[in-house]
């Protein structure tokens, strides 16, 4: 079997996979309504049950419990009737982002592998520069043919620095 993702309805729409917080949550809150809703209701319970205590209707705070009760099992079911429904689109969104993953891993291998071939041309390009210079060194022909002024002095024979000053100084 193949690597590749198996395809979608969603495969058109690049805005499905790459979303930011405020579209993921906007996403998932059309996808179940459901849910939300019954947090609200079980908030909605809940608030009735704290003011009916304060108010002392002990039959009110009983009903709005039962109520808080029967909205978090309706949240349940819809957590896990939703969970039914979309487990395809978590598939393939775990199939694309692990596709996805392993795309920017294989182009952060290529970037570096060409990086270090980059590296290892201007290795080579140094190297044969440094043997070219060595190589006309070695025959006098290149960067170190030149001499300098002291050189001169210095090849003649019996000369030292202070000589060659007196002799310069008698000119």
């Amino acid at each position: 079997m193949s690597g590749a993702p198996l395809p979608s309805s969603f495969d058109d729409d690049i805005d499905f996979f790459e979303e930011n917080r405020w579209q993921k949550f906007s996403r998932k809150l059309k996808e179940e309504p459901l849910i939300p809703l019954g947090c609200g209701l079980t908030c909605y319970a809940l608030l009735g049950a704290t003011r009916s205590i304060r108010a002392g209707d002990h039959a009110n705070t009983n009903r709005m419990f039962r109520a808080r009760i029967y909205a978090q099992g309706f949240t349940l079911l819809a957590i896990v009737a939703g969970s039914v429904y979309y487990s395809g689109d978590r598939d393939r969104r775990k199939q694309y982002e692990g596709v996805k993953a392993e795309k920017k891993a294989k182009e952060k291998n290529e970037a570096w592998i060409r990086e270090l071939e980059a590296r290892d041309q201007e290795d080579k390009e140094w190297r044969a520069q440094r043997e070219v210079v060595r190589k006309s060194v070695r025959d006098g022909t290149g960067v170190g043919a030149t001499r300098s002024a002291l050189e001169n002095s210095e090849m003649r024979e019996g000369l030292g620095m202070l000589n060659v000053i007196k002799q310069l100084w008698r000119r």
